[in-house]
């Protein structure tokens, strides 16, 4: 995963931010360490990078505001926040300015590992992954193309919504679907009355599913939906 991925890191604590650097480097990440948000910004606007690590905190220009002005550049590129606040409010904001996670110091190297290991498959993918369209769920056979989920004899015709939520939760079985994540890929924008309607299509789904008890849509609390097909005992 790390092999040929720019990173940049935009941290104020030198120490810190060196840190982090030589980690990450070690890591096999090419890492390109910025001391406040200015220099962030301007080194973002000459490079190319494949993720952003942005601390919240920052001279010049903080976080939030350096994150805005990457996304007039590039909506699609993934940024994570380093914070040292830990309220809700903060983890909103930065939502808004437009993260994809955020991680309150102080954290663990691997803590920060993961989260970035994390973010950059969403982002790049595995292009066979992405590409699939067919799935076998349960007793069910999903087509993404003609929006059909099948059992037996029977045909369910998905809506596009129903069609797109079924196919991530696939593509994510076993793992945590994050909601914003979600709500982003599909509705591409997460306030709370498209988050509402997830809500709703992911209460259609289970009925579509009900047929085969070892298929399970379970609510993990403050992240979003964990796709379960259990082996039959």
């Amino acid at each position: 995963m790390s092999k040929n991925i720019k990173i940049l890191l935009a941290e104020d604590d030198a120490n810190l931010g060196n840190l982090l650097c030589d980690y990450l480097k070690a890591k096999g990440y090419h890492t390109v360490l910025a001391a406040n948000g200015e220099e962030a910004f301007n080194l973002f606007a000459k490079g190319t990078y494949n993720l952003c690590l942005l601390d919240v905190m920052m001279p010049i220009k903080d976080g939030f505001t350096v994150a805005k002005e990457i996304r007039k550049i590039n909506e699609k590129i993934p940024i994570i926040f380093l914070t040292a606040k830990s309220m809700k409010e903060d983890a909103l904001a930065g939502f808004e300015a437009g993260a994809d996670d955020y991680i309150t110091k102080p954290f663990s190297m691997e803590e920060l590992l993961a989260r970035i290991s994390a973010v950059l498959r969403r982002s790049l993918g595995d292009n066979k992954e992405q590409e699939k369209t067919s799935f076998e769920v349960g007793k069910y056979s999903f087509n993404y193309q003609k929006r059909a989920l099948s059992i037996n004899e029977e045909s369910i015709r998905l809506t596009s919504k129903e069609n797109d939520l079924l196919r991530l939760l696939c593509l994510n079985e076993g793992k945590v679907l994050e909601r914003t994540y979600a709500l982003k890929a599909i509705w591409e924008d997460d306030n709370y009355f498209n988050a509402r309607s997830m809500d709703v299509y992911i209460a259609k789904l289970r009925k579509h599913l009900k047929k085969d008890d070892t298929i399970e849509i379970m609510n993990v609390h403050g992240r979003g939906f964990r796709f379960m097909i259990h082996k039959s005992v």
